[in-house]
This record gives C-alpha cells, sequence and structure tokens, in this order.
C-alpha cells in the first residue's frame, strides 16, 4: 500500500485495509470511481469522480478492479507524488 503525504501532513492512498488508517487520524474516505455492470454483463469502470474516463468493457469484476487501481496508481495517486507530495510505501 502506497502513502503519498503532502506538506500539511495529509495523506493520500488508494483504500485498502493492510494498513489501519484510522491510526494516522481523522479519516475522510471518498470513492473515486464506480465499477459496475453493463446491460451485457460486462464491466465499466467509470473514474469520473476524479475527472477521468471510463475504461472497459471487462469481461470479469476483477480484470475491471485490476484497471480501476493501476489507472489510480499511475494517474491520480503518483501524478500527486509529482507535484511536490513526499511518497511512502
Amino acid at each position: 500500500m502506497e502513502l503519498v503525504i503532502n506538506n500539511q501532513g495529509q495523506t493520500r492512498c488508494i483504500y485498502g485495509e493492510l494498513i489501519d488508517l484510522a491510526s494516522l487520524g481523522s479519516l475522510s474516505i471518498t470513492r473515486a470511481s464506480h465499477v459496475e455492470p453493463d446491460r451485457h454483463g460486462n464491466w465499466i469502470v467509470d473514474l469520473a469522480p476524479v475527472c477521468g474516463p471510463n475504461l472497459g468493457p471487462f469481461g470479469h469484476r476483477s480484470q475491471a478492479l485490476a484497471a480501476e487501481q493501476d489507472w489510480l496508481q499511475e494517474n491520480w495517486l503518483i501524478s500527486q507524488a509529482k507535484t511536490g507530495l513526499h511518497r511512502e510505501s
């Protein structure tokens, strides 16, 4: 799990249960995307909440979730690290 910490001590991450995030302080958890089935039973990733694209369709939900995490890591989490945030792994 990667944590990105800014100069004010705010931490950003892709949510997981590997670390008890509540132990870091007060939490504000927001949805970064929606992974939903389409009318054909395929899975679509809607990254609009973070100004991202739609990904898919995927035949399996697990594929959609993996694509969602990859996109978030490369385009949301790490891009913030490149703008002066400190990154911890």
